[in-house]
């Protein structure tokens, strides 16, 4: 297989230029920065999957503002609250702008009520989750962030799909260490990955698709043409029932609690989405500065457990994706060369210059 060479594009550039392309279709200015803040940091973090590839094909993003789907100058709006809880609707707009703004304000009522918890229904695509979970990171407070999706994930012993990839992510604040950051799909891994094996035309693991007739495949073109991903662990031998339970969990809290609705019943057309977000103040219970220390001190226990062998060693949850951060924003974020001939499509089917690859 031929070598690929991925080209490095500066982080602000490539931001800027996804900002632009958002406001060339009618997205204010202040949501436009928001919406590409969303999408180049999942780059940042080494997150390819949910970064600018999404920009150009996903009906979540531009193919979604083009056919009117989502709305450019949505006005997401409180439908009920309490002191410590509200319900948004997000007026169909871009899901990483909605998100933000529900995340926003979970992080208000919880500085106040010491707990924020938002639901948000009609919404979209949001990106990845830890985006959400790590804004309440610089309030002393640990995040949690959760959306459902349409379709593509079979349940146990299934053969078709009703669940969402159904993401959730949590975020914990430390010390002197990093954060603890989880971001996982409640499938074996995200549908993103898929395409990004498709894109660089390598088979995907064993365990992770079935085909339209429910029978394991390596080919990620089967996910395009009937075929569904597998719940977390896989197969019923491997506890996938877990993988199913928290796609459930995340489908009740996301879609049946907001009204958004659950997967199996989502618009998988018109990407309709429900979303969770929770902001826990810390100092509510314990000092912020004794529940740090304990946090380091968990994280450096686990980084220095002995290495299992052929193992380099233990890593703790957010550490490589940091350490990605570090390297992309001094080294320019890597971007496969399907990437960003479809952004050069794009800026010239908007009339905008790209300096993306030119």
């Amino acid at each position: 297989m031929a070598t690929v060479s991925y080209l490095r594009a500066n982080h602000q550039m490539l931001q800027d230029f996804t900002r632009d392309v958002f406001a060339r279709l009618g997205v204010p200015a202040e949501d436009a920065r928001t919406a590409a803040d969303v999408l180049v940091h999942a780059d940042l973090l080494g997150i390819d999957s949910h970064g600018v590839a999404r920009l150009a094909g996903h009906p979540g993003y531009v193919p979604g503002l083009k056919s009117g789907i989502i709305k450019a100058n949505a006005r997401p709006r409180v439908v009920s609250e309490t002191a410590s809880t509200a319900l948004l609707d997000g007026d169909a707009g871009l899901g990483g702008v909605v998100s933000t703004r529900a995340m926003s304000l979970a992080i208000e009522k919880a500085k106040e009520a010491a707990v924020g918890v938002v639901t948000v229904t009609n919404s979209h695509h949001f990106g990845i989750a830890c985006h959400y979970a790590m804004l309440a990171l610089a309030h002393g407070m640990i995040g949690i962030s959760m959306t459902n999706a349409a379709p593509q994930v079979v349940p146990t012993n299934g053969k078709h799909a009703l669940l969402g990839t159904n993401p959730l992510s949590v975020a914990v604040p430390a010390g002197k260490e990093r954060p603890f950051i989880l971001d996982m799909a409640t499938s074996v891994g995200a549908a993103g990955k898929i395409e990004i094996a498709e894109r660089t035309g390598k088979p995907i693991a064993d365990g992770w698709l079935v085909d339209a007739d429910g029978r394991p495949t390596t080919d990620p073109r089967a996910l395009w043409s009937g075929g569904s991903l597998l719940p977390l662990g896989s197969r019923p031998e491997l506890a996938s029932y877990k993988g199913y339970g928290l796609a459930v969990v995340v489908d009740v809290l996301c879609g049946v609690l907001s009204g958004a609705g659950f997967s199996s019943i989502l618009d998988p057309v018109g990407w309709s989405t429900g979303h969770f977000f929770l902001a826990l103040r810390v100092d509510a219970f314990r000092p912020l500065a004794d529940f740090a220390g304990m946090m380091d001190a968990m994280i450096q226990a686990l980084r220095a457990a002995e290495p299992a062998p052929g193992a380099e060693r233990v890593y703790v949850h957010g550490e490589k994706e940091l350490g990605a951060e570090r390297d992309r924003l001094r080294n320019g974020i890597p971007l496969h060369p399907a990437v960003v001939e479809s952004l050069q499509r794009l800026a010239d089917e908007l009339g905008m210059a790209c300096p993306i690859g030119s």
